[in-house]
């Protein structure tokens, strides 16, 4: 008999990973190149030459007793200190806003999101998200019996989030903002004014209420862009600002599964923090983040995978979309494609595409009904070759 507690995770299981179980049995029936799985982010590009050579370097030059034995629970002094000295390179305008020691290695962006919510909430406490969103924060914040508050998707203003709604969602209770820029699913990209909006208004809070806010800034999407856009440095407008890192994404390493939380020493009662993140890390039962992994990031600061092309399928995918009559947003970053669906029940939708071999996620997946993301990080010919489809698609509700 499993858990009462466990029911509401059940009854809210990924529909992303549903749908990309789907793709598997009927590459089965169909042959894998005649089934276009646009349904999960799973990177198409292999990871960069440096991480290769870093595997290697460390598999034959290094001691195999540090490589594979226990570290502390925050990670490696050195990959540490090459987290801290490349934030304050990029971000730091001469100044050092992160220290080695408020870094923590963890087991990707998942556990970094997990050890902030453990050290932040309290049972009945309150997180807010901005619709659409991932799915997986209100599951995470469950685990720590925190509810999730979500503010409407601002459809009008590009999918931005609206600081004034911001405002007219908090409560006393709330002890965690999150924002994902570039944002999955949408793939805009939040602008400065919108990020120093959304600070005035925490900023507002935190004394009216006498407690801190923290924002936990999801950015596993921060070095694919595709615009002529900066992506906001959240702590530049908010100094309670914890950030959640990834290479997933910039290094093509989701199934390594290595990240980290990264604590500004500015933040309100940082190194308190830091330590309790620390022992988070340690309780939540991941006690360190992959050694080697740790050492082969280390090596890879500046290395990224080839970015142009993913540039190439976002303007791909749009424009084959569009061509079959569908309206969708030009993504600005990330790589998923959010479009528009011609009825109102997009899961109706998601389903006439199946029928075309064409796999998507539907928006209520993301708090968000009437549209559907499509994610655009596989093989250029997989786009080429769904152009078919989504012109068979498109007859169907454009004639």
């Amino acid at each position: 008999m499993i858990a009462k507690s466990m029911k509401p995770f059940l009854a809210g299981s990924s529909v992303i990973r549903a749908m990309f179980e789907e793709g598997k049995k009927m590459a089965k029936v169909y042959g894998e190149e005649n089934v276009y799985d646009f349904s999960v982010g799973n990177p198409g590009l292999h990871p960069p030459k440096e991480v290769h050579d870093a595997i290697e370097y460390i598999n034959n030059e290094m001691d195999p007793h540090v490589v594979h034995g226990y570290m502390a629970n925050a990670g490696y002094e050195s990959t540490r200190k090459a987290v801290a000295d490349n934030l304050n390179r990029r971000f730091g305008k001469g100044k050092e806003i992160y220290s080695w020691e408020h870094i923590i290695m963890t087991v990707g962006a998942g556990s970094a999101i997990n050890d902030i919510m453990k050290t932040v909430f309290d049972p009945g406490d309150k997180q807010i998200v901005f619709a659409p969103y991932f799915v997986e924060y209100a599951n995470w914040a469950r685990n720590y019996l925190a509810d999730t508050i979500v503010v409407p998707p601002n459809e009008a203003n590009g999918f931005e989030p609206d600081p004034e709604a911001l405002k007219a969602a908090l409560t006393p209770e709330v002890k965690l903002v999150i924002i994902n820029n570039p944002n999955n699913p949408t793939g805009a990209i939040y602008s400065a004014e919108t990020i120093k909006r959304i600070a005035e208004v925490l900023k507002e809070a935190e004394k009216e209420y006498g407690h801190t806010i923290y924002i936990l800034s999801d950015e596993p999407y921060r070095e694919l862009v595709y615009v002529d856009k900066e992506v906001p440095f959240i702590p530049d407008y908010y100094d309670d600002t914890i950030m959640a890192y990834s290479w997933s994404k910039s290094l093509s390493l989701p199934g390594e599964r290595i990240g980290y939380v990264a604590v500004p020493s500015k933040a309100e009662g940082a190194d308190e923090f830091v330590q309790a993140a620390i022992v988070a890390n340690r309780v939540c039962g991941d006690t360190n983040a992959p050694g080697i992994m740790q050492l082969v990031v280390e090596r890879c600061m500046d290395a990224r995978v080839d970015i142009p092309y993913y540039e190439k399928n976002a303007k791909d995918l749009y424009d084959i979309v569009t061509k079959a009559g569908f309206t969708a947003v030009v993504p600005q970053g990330a790589f998923y494609l959010w479009i528009k669906s011609p009825v109102e029940d997009e899961k109706e939708f998601v389903q006439a595409a199946k029928d075309e071999r064409i796999l998507i996620v539907p928006g209520s997946a993301f708090a968000c009904p009437g549209y559907v993301r499509a994610s655009f990080c596989i093989a250029n010919e997989t786009i080429q070759r769904s152009e078919e489809s989504f012109a068979k698609l498109g007859k169907k509700y454009f004639g």
